[in-house]
Parts: C-alpha cells; sequence; structure tokens
C-alpha cells in the first residue's frame, strides 16, 4: 500500500491541499484532478480541462468542518485513474515553531506519472527486475562491441527502469524539503522541475 500522513493547517485551502498531495507524491501536477467533499467537487482548473464553481485559493480547509475519522476523496489523472482515500486522523493545536505542511510518513514511491493505471502499474512492478537485468546485459554486449552510441543510447533509459526499481522506498526528508519551499512561495519552482 503506498500512503503519505501529512499535518496541514486548517487555513490551508483547496488548491494548496492539491499541491501538498503532488509534492508529497512526486507527481507534476501535469493531469486533471478533483477532491469529491460532501457530494461536490472542488479543486484548481486547468485550462481546457475541469472547472469548479468556487475559486480554490478561497475554499479553506476550516469551511468544511471536518470531524475525526473522516473521509472524502482525491482523484487525479483521470485516465490512470488515481483514487486516494483522505481521512482526517486526528485535529490538532497549531504548533507555531513548525512550518505547514509537513510529511510525517509515508510508504514507498508514488507510481510513475502516465504508467496506466493500476494494472499496467502492477504489471511494471512484476517485470522491472527483468527489464533492469536485460538492460544491464545489453549495455555490457555493446561495451563489449565498442558501440558507444548504442551504449548511450541504452544508458538513457536507466532513470525510467530506476523508477520501477525504487518503489519501496520514500524519502519523507526530500518530500519535506520541497513542502518547506512550498510553504515559503516557491510553488512555481516546484513543479517547473518536473514539466521540464
Amino acid at each position: 500500500m503506498i500512503w503519505r500522513r501529512l499535518l496541514v493547517r486548517s487555513d490551508s485551502t483547496i488548491a494548496d491541499l492539491h499541491y501538498t498531495f503532488q509534492i508529497a507524491f512526486g507527481w507534476s501536477d501535469s493531469h486533471l484532478h478533483r477532491f469529491h467533499i460532501y457530494g461536490k467537487d472542488y479543486g484548481v482548473g486547468h485550462r481546457g480541462g475541469l472547472s469548479f464553481d468556487n475559486e480554490p485559493e478561497t475554499i479553506y480547509l476550516a469551511d468544511f468542518q471536518f470531524r475525526m475519522r473522516e473521509r472524502f476523496l482525491y482523484e487525479y489523472d483521470f485516465n490512470d485513474n488515481w483514487q486516494h482515500e483522505v481521512r482526517v486522523e486526528q485535529i490538532l493545536p497549531w504548533e507555531p515553531q513548525r512550518t505547514y505542511p509537513v510529511c510525517i510518513g509515508g510508504k514507498r514511491s508514488a507510481p510513475p506519472e502516465e504508467c496506466g493505471g493500476v494494472p499496467a502499474f502492477l504489471k511494471g512492478r512484476l517485470e522491472a527486475p527483468w527489464h533492469a537485468r536485460e538492460l544491464l546485459r545489453k549495455i555490457v554486449e555493446c561495451a563489449r562491441e565498442k558501440d558507444e552510441t548504442a551504449v548511450i543510447d541504452l544508458v538513457e533509459e536507466i532513470p525510467a527502469v530506476r523508477k520501477w526499481l525504487a518503489l519501496d522506498q520514500f524519502d519523507c526528508r526530500e518530500v519535506n524539503r520541497k513542502l518547506r519551499r512550498y510553504a515559503n512561495g516557491e510553488r512555481k519552482w516546484l513543479f517547473a522541475q518536473y514539466l521540464g
């Protein structure tokens, strides 16, 4: 199971929560999304995509008056159909010395974007070790034949394979480093790095 435990302030907006989730899962905000809360959809509109009745920067989490153990849905990438059940675990007092949002736990990396949804993700996860061994075999073979062009082409495939091999890893410190940057107003920088 893939999960994140996050502390967010009640004066965070729906937009803040969306960007917090994007950072916590290492995604790029390049797909449509929506929150489904109390029978209504909320989110950050994208040109040519979904639009919402309310501005996401004006809807605060406190407006929903969530109770402990309440749940709502966050969907991301309607083609891959990633559905996240969000649960309010506790309502804690604000700690002025803490920077919010903050990730206090998690497990496993999120599925790579555009991997094809749950069935393709599970298949890719099973095939990744075999694909990595085959890629390494091809690199060694091309190196023996001194085919530098082929080696360079094959080496370019390593980052994609690495994502699949690192799915059981989760770097909470790296997520919190990015969340601090977001809290300091660096949203454009964070998502520019994903989008090139």
